[in-house]
């Protein structure tokens, strides 16, 4: 892990801001192919919600969020440590990629705020020609959904058993004649953290480990970030390594 860079005067012109926008790039680009070991090992589940930071001096840091609301410049996506060991690395650090690819936009926007319309233009142009933080790391743009498939096609049974699980919870009526019943049969359903009853309003996640359900919001896992876990494991089991029957 890098230390973090100096702060430096916002960038102001078109070639300034994509100058900024090339070397955040770059650091991040490094930290999840060359330095990926290092990157891999910083985001420890156990730690605090962590981001991944690319610095205008080609620096890379992984570092909490800014505390600042709102902060000084837009922040990337916060807390990537706590997925880790709950998907395959190599689908764990192309989300990353995708979300740090995000955030290189809106900071280069952030600073492009004051340019005019075809500045704006010009800049996301000059961006626009070189790969995104995805397309280096996989360098399979168009060979990605081959994969996609197989790995779809194995973890199917597991996918079909949550969703299976999720729609038959959320698809109980709201008001009926036997809705009771209905109610009786998953009133039991606690959220593993916090303990709250299930509501089919809220998203929820099971544990392939421990096969508690979690508020995936006390979970810090959202749907989107669902669909990329073949097998989930809880905070708990993540920590201590043990199954409950």
């Amino acid at each position: 892990m890098e230390m973090a860079a100096p702060v430096s005067p916002a960038p102001r012109t078109v070639e300034d801001i994509f100058k900024d926008f090339a070397a955040r790039r770059a650091a991040l680009v490094r930290a999840l192919t060359v330095d990926v070991d290092e990157f891999y090992g910083f985001c420890d589940p156990e730690k605090e919600n962590l981001c991944l930071y690319g610095h205008p001096n080609g620096r890379w840091e992984v570092a909490l969020p800014a505390e600042e609301v709102p902060p000084e410049l837009p922040e990337p996506a916060l807390g990537i440590n706590f997925a880790r060991d709950g998907m395959h690395r190599r689908d764990w650090l192309s989300l990353v990629a995708v979300h740090s690819d995000s955030w290189l936009l809106s900071v280069a926007f952030f600073f492009g705020a004051r340019l005019n319309g075809n500045e704006r233009k010009r800049l996301f142009s000059l961006i626009n020609d070189h790969p995104t933080v995805l397309e280096a790391l996989s360098d399979r743009k168009h060979g990605r959904d081959n994969k996609s498939s197989a790995d779809n096609g194995s973890k199917s049974k597991h996918s079909a058993k949550r969703a299976n699980d999720v729609h038959t919870k959320n698809s109980r009526p709201a008001v009926a004649d036997d809705g009771y019943d209905d109610d009786e049969e998953h009133s039991e359903t606690l959220c593993g953290t916090c303990g709250g009853r299930y509501n089919s309003t809220e998203f929820w996640i099971g544990c392939d480990i421990c096969e508690r359900w979690f508020h995936g919001k006390c979970v810090r896992i959202t749907p989107a970030k669902a669909e990329h876990i073949k097998h989930y494991k809880c905070p708990d089991c993540s920590s201590s390594k043990k199954s409950r029957q």
